[in-house]
């Protein structure tokens, strides 16, 4: 068993990270969208074409909200609704040349933020940040799918 104070540690750093990130604004990614709508477009982006269902289930948004948020990036021409061809009761949501502008837009703000945080770091520790965060993101997930946790 971890002791608490390592645990509160990362916890503390992980309520850092948020507010460094810009998680906590209302809009992120120097967009003008809120952070569900900004992971949208990025994992739709980096996926390509999914249903609602499938963001719901990624994002582990409820299905309502995800059809509010689908809905808007629709009529800000982000994003394009097109039947699913293997299956007629649903529509695949992909990027449109706008949404695609914003995706690299988004990228860009990105990796530069990350970049000016690792330009503070050595390669050594670098490499350290990158594994432990993929061990702990990694870790979370295995946690919750064992508490049973749904996607929404």
């Amino acid at each position: 068993m971890a002791e608490l104070s390592l645990i509160d540690d990362i916890r503390a750093a992980s309520r850092l990270m948020v507010r460094e990130l810009g998680f906590m604004d209302a809009t992120v990614a120097a967009s003008d969208y809120p952070p569900s709508a900004v992971h949208t477009i990025l994992e739709i982006g980096i996926r390509g074409p999914m249903t609602s269902g499938d963001i719901s289930d990624f994002l582990r948004l409820e299905k309502s909200s995800v059809s509010r948020l689908v809905r808007k990036l629709i009529d800000c021409g982000e994003l394009r609704e097109t039947p699913d061809e293997q299956d007629a009761r649903s529509k695949l949501l992909s990027l449109t040349a706008k949404g695609r502008r914003t995706l690299e837009a988004l990228h860009a703000f990105g990796r530069q933020q990350v970049r000016g945080a690792l330009a503070a770091l050595t390669e050594a520790e670098q490499r350290t940040v990158r594994e432990g965060m993929m061990l702990y993101a990694r870790a979370l997930r295995a946690s919750r799918v064992e508490d049973g946790q749904s996607a929404a």
